[in-house]
């Protein structure tokens, strides 16, 4: 009676020929989800100190307009600055005409005067623009 053994050294380098890269694939793309879902869908460029202010969180949509007034009272459309407040009652005009009509978010640095972010809800309400709301961020805890 004879004992066979096999040769391991061709099946070893079969396993090593055939990489299964599927459990890869699977952890890239549920790490590409998370990221994509985490990805704050706001994201603007102007440096504004927001007021804290207890808040309600509300689901941001895509076509939300936002309306950024920095310290200095310049007033942004998204990223873009506009000269005056006409050009502001110009962009405002074909939002308030859409259906349905979204929402303008304002931005309003703390430090801002009152005055500059008054201009914004006027001309808004000029416009027509019957969603209006502020963005802040939440108090800080212990104070």
């Amino acid at each position: 009676m004879a004992i066979h053994y096999r040769n391991t050294a061709e099946a070893e380098d079969s396993l090593i020929a055939q990489i299964n890269t599927t459990p890869l694939v699977d952890v890239m793309l549920v790490l590409l989800i998370i990221f994509l879902i985490t990805i704050p869908v706001v994201n603007s460029s102007i440096v504004v100190s927001l007021p804290h202010e207890p808040n309600q969180a509300r689901e941001s949509r895509p076509e939300n307009v936002i309306i950024t007034v920095d310290a200095a009272g310049v007033i942004y459309w998204f990223d873009t600055r506009l000269a005056s407040r006409q050009d502001l009652l110009q962009r405002l005009a074909p939002v308030a005409a859409m259906q349905p009509q979204p929402e303008v978010h304002i931005r309003g640095d703390a430090r801002a005067d009152y005055e500059s972010i008054g201009q914004v809800v006027y001309a808004a309400q000029q416009a027509g623009v019957a969603r209006i709301g502020f963005i802040t961020e939440p108090p800080q805890e212990g104070r």
